[in-house]
């Protein structure tokens, strides 16, 4: 599907409807508040479709003050997130560069959600490995001021070491997973030698034992899989610090169709992919490659400016104005 028309019309809102819709969150803001037009005191979100012979319904309700709802099928939900076991969606957006440019903790946040596609039975495993941190670190701080003892601290210095290594194991699996794909996307877009790394290990409690004094005075936990990396590389090329915005971008799109790629070979249904002003910058081979890799990868939602910058007929092109959505002919 092509949403075509000018700059600033809402495409990109569209967009972030849909993923609302059927990721239960933003792929623009953790502030659920922000989705809400300015001056509304709610916003809702809701799409249609099948997976099969499966008729499915999702919606997500934000109302300022009151939090968020979902509903799937008509049947409440405990978390809007729940959906995301329902339903994969993959994004592509100009500001998501920074999953390639931006901090460490942009990259494991990625990641972390890429497992949790991957391997649903481990998607859990980063918050509760976050929260065993947490309470490291307010044991840490209590012993510092004299609240507690050392001993307090061993509980969950073994609870860290424990989840710690469970969720790099996890990590690095999914990135032995996606590795292959990546690589071969990016070269077929012209990128060659792209690779994902991983930077840490596994923290044991010897190694937490060792920096325990640190810890102490700093009151924070000063090692583990919270302070990893993931690099993407085009040889020996960390993109982040020596890609051009060009090769990011691509690096980015790559990483996007791989992870699809993946959640096919893994379960057998095609993830949703949604392409936001991926095509602006791509030359007419680059956009022609996209094309038809895309088509094959299930159902997508592509916006631009002109529906000639695709270089393919869409099975539905939409015109988007400020407020409306007309289907016109491909």
């Amino acid at each position: 599907m092509l949403l075509v028309g000018p700059n600033g019309v809402g495409k990109t809102n569209l967009l972030e409807g849909v993923h609302v819709a059927t990721q239960g969150f933003s792929p623009r803001t953790r502030t659920d508040s922000q989705v809400v037009r300015f001056g509304a005191d709610g916003a809702r979100a809701a799409v249609a479709g099948g997976r099969g012979d499966v008729r499915m319904e999702l919606e997500v309700t934000v109302q300022r003050g009151e939090g968020k709802r979902a509903r799937l099928n008509g049947a409440p939900l405990r978390a809007a997130e729940q959906l995301r076991t329902v339903v994969s969606t993959l994004v592509f957006t100009p500001d998501r560069l920074g999953v390639v440019k931006g901090p460490p903790a942009s990259r494991r946040a990625y990641f972390d959600r890429v497992l949790g596609r991957l391997a649903p039975a481990r998607a859990t495993l980063p918050a509760e490995y976050g929260a065993a941190v947490a309470q490291r670190n307010a044991a840490l701080r209590r012993a510092a001021g004299g609240f507690s003892g050392r001993d307090a601290i061993e509980p969950w210095s073994e609870r860290v070491a424990l989840l710690g290594a469970e969720l790099v194991a996890a990590r690095l699996d999914a990135l032995d997973q996606l590795g292959p794909s990546f690589g071969a996307r990016a070269a077929e877009l012209g990128l060659d030698h792209a690779s994902l790394r991983y930077e840490g290990e596994p923290p044991t409690q010897e190694a937490l034992a060792a920096v325990l004094d640190r810890d102490l005075e700093r009151g924070i936990t000063s090692l583990g899989p919270h302070l990893d990396d993931v690099v993407l590389a085009a040889g020996d090329r960390d993109l982040r610090n020596y890609g051009s915005q060009g090769e990011q971008r691509l690096a980015l799109l790559a990483l996007l169709l791989a992870e699809a790629e993946t959640i096919v070979d893994r379960t057998g249904v095609p993830p949703l992919l949604l392409l936001d002003d991926v095509l602006s910058e791509l030359d007419p081979e680059r956009r022609r490659i996209l094309a038809a890799r895309v088509r094959s990868a299930g159902q997508a939602l592509v916006t631009a400016t002109d529906a000639a910058m695709l270089p393919a007929t869409p099975d539905q092109l939409l015109e988007v104005t400020s407020g409306t959505v007309l289907e016109a002919a491909a």
